[in-house]
């Protein structure tokens, strides 16, 4: 016989974690106690609930792995609710407990009492709270399952101190085995059919490439097609910038090829996306001239948003594989190379004097990090030039708050990837704005000797706010100004954190080998000019700006 909290322990080492990001309190302190008396699970100690979240998210984006964060009831899990909130969107596993007031107070506005069930259900895959101690380790079980199974995304789990304590023994459940999955015949031959008809297909790529494991299937998939290809911002990663035919990233601040071209195709393959708002702009008027073959394990996405000619569901590599087939696309590929060259990033040749060009320096860095490197980033203009003019190996690689979009993510997310990959270089780049949104972090970056890197890109503004201001609300620039920002380099020291300020384009060289050649972690502050804006073309004074005219 066991406790409800040991059992807790029990389940999670089961699942092959071996890290969970938490904060301890009251309602679920029975948890703690058992944490502290076993030694499979190593417990990261965060400075905030929602820091613990971003960590945990941060572990099983860098991971594939299901990450774990705990709380305690009350406001310790009302501080989960943006962390499962962003995983929800961005369908990345994750299993968070909360500890929840004795059995016999629930409904009593009892201490740190909020029904945790109701709050969470609108943000999460599923929400349990376990009513007896009987039905805990079933209920945790399928937490797990649902968390990594079909579309992945949060689970929570709430748990009465009263079940955390009281006695079970201890069993397994035993899970069904899934069958195998038969493939869709007669939608195959219908995708294939549009394939062949078609002179200008476009394979548009999103974040359900990652959660399926299926880059490599997609990589046959454009060997065997020819077809061009983009992605969106959470399917950067799944294709190299020199993949034949590939566009880079689509949207509101994709290149300009890839938005031309798309516009231009016949036929839209859409593998594991969804026709996201920053994608698509004007729905009507996205893609008009194609028919669309939609890829998707979750059936809500399909029609949704776009009427599907074919639609298939399942496997996303196993679907691709079966409609690849060669296509006649010779003059469609050289008209969409000669969009990417005319319209390929152009970077301006800076005197050491000048200010620091964001871009630019995010390209350098790009260059120079290690094969097996991690970048996660905050949210804001800082986060467009990284998807922008930064390039990863594998989506994994790539850590971003893409549907939720949520300040604060990169610290927490970076220190949860370093966690998981310890080997790693991990580099957070972060916005002035975004990084005091979770900077108490540095402290769980001091507790564990993490040799993370950090960037704060540093304009003294809420930079993509200010742009929008700039561009659409006639530079009315209402509470963006951030010019009572903290020295960063000093805080970070406060931390034990080494740090470096660079103003000029001349020190950008020796800031960057301070950063990345530091075995501690390490705080570079970079200054930028406050007008520099997120261009979704090419920026003014380029030798090719004058496109933007034409278009």
């Amino acid at each position: 016989m066991i406790t409800g909290a040991e059992a807790i322990m029990k389940v999670i080492s089961a699942h092959g974690v071996s890290t969970v990001f938490g904060y301890p309190g009251g309602a679920i302190m029975p948890v703690y106690d058992a944490l502290h008396r076993q030694q499979q699970l190593q417990h990261l100690l965060c400075r905030h609930e929602q820091g613990a979240a971003f960590a945990a998210l941060g572990h099983a984006r860098a991971s594939g792995r299901t990450g774990v964060c705990i709380a305690t009831s009350g406001p310790g899990a009302t501080n989960l609710v943006t962390g499962l909130a962003d995983a929800l969107l961005d369908s990345i596993p994750m299993v968070a407990i909360t500890g929840q007031v004795h059995s016999n107070l629930i409904g009593t506005d009892a201490f740190q009492e909020v029904d945790v069930l109701g709050m969470s259900l609108s943000c999460t895959k599923h929400s349990f709270m376990v009513e007896s101690v009987d039905e805990l380790v079933d209920t945790l079980y399928q937490a797990f399952e649902l968390a990594a199974s079909g579309r992945p995304g949060p689970v929570l789990v709430d748990v009465p101190k009263d079940i955390q304590l009281a006695q079970l023994e201890y069993k397994a459940p035993l899970m069904a085995a899934n069958d195998p999955e038969s493939l869709p015949t007669e939608s195959i031959n219908a995708a294939k059919a549009l394939l062949t008809a078609s002179k200008r297909p476009m394979l548009y790529l999103g974040g359900g490439v990652a959660s399926a494991g299926a880059s490599a299937e997609v990589k046959q998939f454009l060997e065997t097609t020819g077809m061009p290809s983009v992605t969106t911002l959470k399917g950067i990663g799944v294709l190299q910038p020199d993949t034949p035919g590939f566009l880079g990233m689509l949207g509101m601040h994709g290149t300009k090829a890839a938005n031309l071209a798309v516009q231009e195709c016949d036929l839209l393959i859409v593998a594991g996306a969804r026709f996201d708002d920053r994608v698509t702009g004007k729905l009507e008027e996205f893609a008009c001239k194609a028919k669309v073959i939609h890829i998707d394990i979750d059936q809500a996405e399909v029609n949704k948003l776009r009427q599907a000619d074919v639609s298939l569901l399942g496997n996303l590599g196993s679907l691709l594989s079966a409609i690849g087939q060669p296509c006649s696309v010779q003059s469609w590929r050289k008209y969409c190379d000669e969009l990417s060259e005319k319209f390929a990033w152009y970077y301006p040749k800076l005197s050491p004097e000048t200010p620091i060009h964001a871009p630019s320096l995010l390209k350098n860095i790009a260059d120079r990090l290690p094969h097996d490197s991690v970048v996660s980033c905050d949210v804001g203009q800082h986060q467009m030039w990284v998807a922008q003019h930064m390039w990863f190996r594998r989506p994994e690689d790539h850590l971003s708050s893409s549907g939720l979009g949520t300040m604060g993510f990169g610290l927490p997310a970076g220190i949860g990837a370093q966690v998981s990959r310890p080997q790693a270089t991990v580099v957070t780049i972060s916005g002035d704005g975004s990084f005091m949104m979770n900077v108490q972090e540095l402290t769980t970056v001091k507790r564990k000797q993490l040799p993370l890197k950090i960037v704060v890109m540093d304009n003294q503004r809420l930079g993509m706010v200010r742009q929008w201001q700039q561009l659409f609300f006639e530079q009315r620039y209402s509470e963006t100004t951030l010019t009572d920002n903290p020295d960063f380099v000093t805080l970070a020291k406060a931390f034990d954190i080494d740090g470096m300020r660079i103003e000029r384009s001349e020190q950008v060289e020796q800031g960057l080998d301070a950063l990345l050649n530091s075995d501690k972690a390490f705080l570079l502050h970079v200054c930028i000019p406050e007008n520099e804006l997120v261009w979704p073309l090419v920026p003014p004074g380029a030798p090719n700006s004058e496109m933007m005219e034409e278009n």
